[in-house]
């Protein structure tokens, strides 16, 4: 018999404490898991540290209309839920600098490329990533967004920093088809964050706009392995820019 992973976006937030570290998908609210964001916000969980690629959409911002809710890491910003944030770009959401100003944020920028390699290498069980980037610049000197200290390796005569993985107590990711085993895949952009942050974290939780059983349609399509997801959670809308 198939395992059925499939439970409420409230169930699957239940174990998420004050003060963990969570992951987020998407990218600028696309691909974000909505429902499991609202579901955050009912518990009211509070000094989290967000890792994402952004800080999501701020309530009737631009890019989702006036009087629209916001979107995204947005929902947990607006709801003062994030003391730290980790993220490649944070200059969008007006309320992550308004938090930032007035002292009840700290944020850590990390180069987007570098972020996702340094989730992908807590995913796949790496021991860190080489790059060249911030060779030469104040990031070869300062300490990560976790408190550690830079490691330089030098190959061939050139110099590369390694990047350690980053790693969280939960990932909360959006698919657009899902079994109810927890193989998934993400229509166009919605991919994003959602492929690498998956393993990423001791709990994986996969917000699903279609649940299909499985063998219900080609296991081809699927381009995550559901050994690597801990629950799906139905019912996540069909995606909005």
């Amino acid at each position: 018999m198939a395992i059925n992973k499939v439970i409420t976006a409230d169930e699957a937030v239940a174990g998420v404490e004050d003060g963990m570290t969570i992951m987020v998908g998407g990218f600028l609210a696309t691909g974000s898991p909505e429902i499991l964001m609202d579901a955050l916000v009912r518990k009211g969980v509070k000094h989290l540290t967000v890792i994402a690629n952004d800080g999501g959409l701020a309530e009737g911002q631009p890019a989702i209309g006036p009087g629209k809710t916001a979107r995204g890491v947005g929902k947990l910003l607006e709801n003062h839920m994030v003391d730290h944030i980790i993220a490649s770009h944070l200059g969008v959401n007006p309320r992550l600098n308004e938090q930032f100003a007035a002292g009840t944020l700290t944020y850590t920028l990390v180069p987007q490329g570098t972020l996702a390699e340094k989730i992908r290498a807590s995913a796949y069980g790496l021991g860190g990533v080489i790059t060249p980037t911030g060779v030469g610049t104040p990031m070869e000197f300062e300490k990560d967004e976790l408190g550690r200290d830079k490691i330089t390796i030098e190959i061939d005569g050139k110099k590369y920093l390694l990047e350690r993985p980053l790693h969280a107590d939960y990932a909360f990711v959006r698919a657009s088809v899902c079994d109810h085993f927890g193989n998934f895949m993400c229509r166009k952009t919605t991919k994003n964050f959602n492929y690498p942050m998956a393993g990423a974290a001791d709990h994986t939780i996969v917000a699903a706009e279609q649940v299909v059983n499985v063998g219900e349609v080609d296991p081809d399509m699927f381009d995550i392995s559901g050994v690597l997801v801990d629950y799906v959670v139905e019912g996540e809308p069909k995606w909005q820019i």
